[in-house]
């Protein structure tokens, strides 16, 4: 890899990493291609991105995003998007299905994390499901009021 290519990889990452509200490091040793590919798939359905970095290029692209406190080591593939909780379940639930997959760290809201944390926000709701409680409490007046009025309306007919 020539010098240029290595500074146009550091210039897009850092790019990406400052939109990222979380970048997820994982150890991938010994998995397939194919086992790759899916959690590739599973990070496009999320709007999450997936790549595998050389460490020191990723080291120069975070600290050029701003990103300090985790150190690299070993093999690593990273999993960075806009959305911390979406980010998290493609990481996790790709972990529970392989276990040659294993969450090492993480930036989440641009803190330094640990697998931990990583997986607590895994768990959290998703930002369509947090939008439907949402509704749900909102509506429950309404459907009460309209309860109401239909019952009203039922005792006044009967009599």
């Amino acid at each position: 890899m020539t010098k240029t290519q290595k500074a146009e990889i550091i210039e897009v990452l850092s790019n990406e990493f400052k939109d990222a509200q979380s970048v997820i490091f994982c150890d991938y040793k010994g998995l397939s291609v194919s086992k790759l590919e899916t959690l590739r798939k599973m990070a496009r359905a999320k709007d999450a991105k997936v790549q595998v970095v050389k460490n020191t290029l990723a080291t120069i692209a975070l600290t050029n995003a701003e990103l300090t406190g985790v150190a690299l080591k070993d093999t690593n593939i990273l999993v960075w998007g806009a959305d911390s909780i979406a980010t998290s379940k493609v990481a996790a639930d790709f972990a529970k299905d392989n276990d040659k997959f294993i969450i090492k760290s993480a930036y989440i809201d641009r803190e330094p994390a640990d697998a931990a944390k990583v997986e607590a926000f895994a768990k959290l709701p998703g930002r369509e499901e947090l939008l439907g409680m949402l509704a749900s409490v909102w509506m429950g007046p309404i459907r009460n009021f309209t309860i109401g009025l239909d019952a009203l309306r039922q005792k006044r007919e009967e009599a």
